[in-house]
């Protein structure tokens, strides 16, 4: 053990002895200096030194009773408020607050930062920590995230909840403008950060799909929606890929990955439906089954000629027409 992890470890141990002795001394049982030396298995001069600094670091009102030959508290209020957190409670803590990153933007954001608030307050001065952790060891990397207006995602939570049709101004991907919309919505689905809602379009006569961020001038209406029979919402889109609708029909997709993207296939869990199995030749097969075909070429782009596609035709075809795409833009 190197000195400054020894220094380290003698400190933990000696946090966490004053603190039982806190507890003992609390319990009124008048312990000397040595009943606590035999029950922490430590010198008596050790002892003697923890209660100096009770004293000194705590403000203990520690007094002798000559009568009883033990300590005490002259004030029985008095307890060391300090809270010893091990590394797995150091480690959730540090964690919850990147992960609160998906909800930036959303009131969830703020009712969150005053959970944490309340708990924080009603948290001692001290915090002890059974640890060589420190936060700024674990760094999280999040994805941009759109920007939600506070009462489009009050407003959509809300007509759930009581059932009731909204009416907004939408504005898709594919324009610029934005288009009035009458919708039913049923439910919200969040996906890495990015909030959606699926429900029933007037407009479309059918289920649709609409991003949060590009929704404006909502308003709740005083008309009530019953959810049609029948909606099952992971009928609408691929849970393993995100929430792009499509009414298509799930087909088996097949893939072989070079050698050289062969740890990083085989280690993750790319759909529910996967199938993955490492080949002879160091190469990779993966096959799952899902309707979303576009998607799918998306995400197969992004490892360029690490990948290629053996069914179905159709996706085979859609990879091809897109490289045709980017080479025209490099002409």
């Amino acid at each position: 053990m190197s000195v400054m992890n020894k220094v380290n470890h003698e400190d933990k141990v000696k946090t966490q002895r004053i603190l039982e002795m806190d507890k003992v001394i609390r319990s009124g049982c008048y312990p000397n200096a040595v009943k606590l030396g035999e029950m922490f298995e430590v010198s008596r001069s050790t002892i003697m030194r923890d209660l100096d600094f009770l004293r000194d670091r705590y403000q203990a009102p520690l007094e002798y009773d000559f009568y009883r030959k033990g300590f005490y508290y002259s004030n029985p209020t008095f307890a060391i408020q300090s809270v010893l957190l091990t590394e797995g409670e150091l480690f959730t803590v540090s964690a919850i607050t990147p992960l609160l990153e998906q909800y930036k933007n959303t009131p969830l954001e703020e009712s969150f930062k005053n959970i944490l608030g309340k708990i924080t307050s009603i948290l001692p001065d001290e915090v002890s920590v059974d640890s060589s952790f420190v936060n700024n060891q674990i760094h999280f990397i999040s994805d941009p995230l759109p920007v939600i207006d506070t009462k489009v995602f009050s407003e959509i939570f809300k007509a759930i909840q009581i059932k009731k049709i909204v009416e907004f101004g939408y504005r898709s991907i594919e324009r610029q403008e934005y288009v009035q919309r009458t919708f039913d919505p049923y439910k919200v689905v969040c996906q890495k950060g990015n909030w959606y809602v699926i429900g029933f379009c007037h407009k479309r006569n059918d289920y649709r799909i609409f991003a949060l961020s590009r929704i404006k001038d909502i308003k709740i209406t005083d008309e009530s929606f019953e959810i049609q029979k029948g909606f099952d919402v992971k009928k609408h889109f691929d849970l393993s890929y995100g929430v792009w609708k499509s009414d298509a029909k799930p087909q088996k997709i097949e893939l072989e990955f070079s050698k050289d993207v062969n740890t990083y296939v085989l280690e993750r869990k790319w759909h529910e439906s996967q199938t993955v199995k490492e080949n002879k030749d160091g190469t990779v097969y993966l096959s799952f089954k899902s309707n979303q075909l576009l998607q799918a070429m998306y995400w197969i782009m992004e490892f360029g000629a690490s990948v290629k596609v053996l069914n179905p035709p159709e996706l085979v075809d859609m990879v091809k027409a897109e490289i045709d795409k980017m080479k025209k833009l490099y002409k």
